[in-house]
């Protein structure tokens, strides 16, 4: 019996795998191409026939593969498992497509978890990082000691079988676009012929968790009834900045532009620039809130 099949041996995969051989632990792969599977079992890994022979044949089954398509065609290849084996699908996938797949999964009678990381090739391979997991408690606690040696932090976010592939979208959203926000401001400084190394020095004096913790906890609490930063004032600077760059500041201002327009069109510009976080009002509500 092996400790852990993998299915999909992609970047994150092959580096999971590698970091499971490293801690001594017996290791089956599976890939659709076969090459890059055979190079792990190069590394001293076992190599699966097919998807449904690895999972028989070992103790935890960890899905990496690259979308929703992909991660229903394995599990559908899939007919049984050792006793208590475990599914665990650490693929980012669509909330809902997500839900579905653990339904169907319980009507068949196979264990399953969702289990998206925040890990890059070289995390993984390091076991560093942090990863988010849903599904059954039970489960989770059955899968906790193997999934806390893939990585620095687990965090079991619940039950519901959809949480962890939500705010794995959520965190992927933070990261993009604070990479779009730093191509817009490099754009900025360039315009006025600063490098992009002494745009990103800002940093030396600016600390953006402070706007994360105190602007976005506000946000996240839906404590709006306080202004200090008006969206008005900041839709000015915003303006500034576009007149500054021009067209080369494409990445998330002309958006962000077009939203603080209609929030101040609709009678919100004297509201903090916390309003960014609201749906889509067309009058400021009375309370405030």
């Amino acid at each position: 019996m092996y400790d852990r099949a993998f299915l999909g041996c992609g970047l994150i995969g092959s580096a999971m795998a590698r970091a499971a051989l490293r801690r001594g632990e017996r290791v089956l792969v599976w890939n659709r191409d076969g090459q890059k599977a055979a190079a792990l079992a190069e590394a001293g890994a076992s190599q699966a026939a097919d998807a449904a022979q690895a999972a028989r044949a070992a103790r935890s089954i960890h899905l990496a593969l690259s979308a929703d398509d992909a991660v229903d065609a394995v599990l559908a290849s899939i007919d049984a498992l050792s006793d208590g084996a475990i599914i665990i699908d650490h693929s980012t996938t669509l909330p809902e497509r997500t839900a579905q797949r653990a339904e169907r999964l319980i009507e068949r009678g196979l264990p399953f978890l969702h289990a998206p990381v925040f890990m890059s090739p070289t995390a993984c391979l390091e076991m560093k990082g942090s990863m988010l997991v849903a599904g059954p408690q039970e489960a989770f606690e059955a899968a906790r000691a193997g999934l806390e040696a893939m990585t620095g932090t687990v965090r079991y976010v619940g039950p519901q079988a959809d949480a962890a592939a939500t705010l794995k979208l959520v965190g992927n959203c933070y990261i993009v676009s604070a990479i779009g926000a730093l191509a817009d401001g490099f754009a900025v400084g360039r315009a006025r012929g600063l490098t992009a190394a002494q745009c990103h020095a800002v940093f030396d004096v600016l600390d953006p968790r402070v706007a994360i913790s105190g602007r976005g906890g506000r946000m996240a609490r839906g404590e709006l009834d306080e202004t200090f930063w008006s969206l008005r004032m900041a839709r000015k600077d915003v303006g500034l900045m576009q007149a500054t760059a021009g067209s080369r500041a494409a990445a998330v201002l002309p958006s962000l532009s077009a939203r603080m327009d209609a929030l101040i069109g609709a009678g919100l510009g004297e509201w903090d620039l916390a309003a960014l976080g609201l749906g889509e009002p067309t009058t400021p509500p009375e309370d405030g809130a």
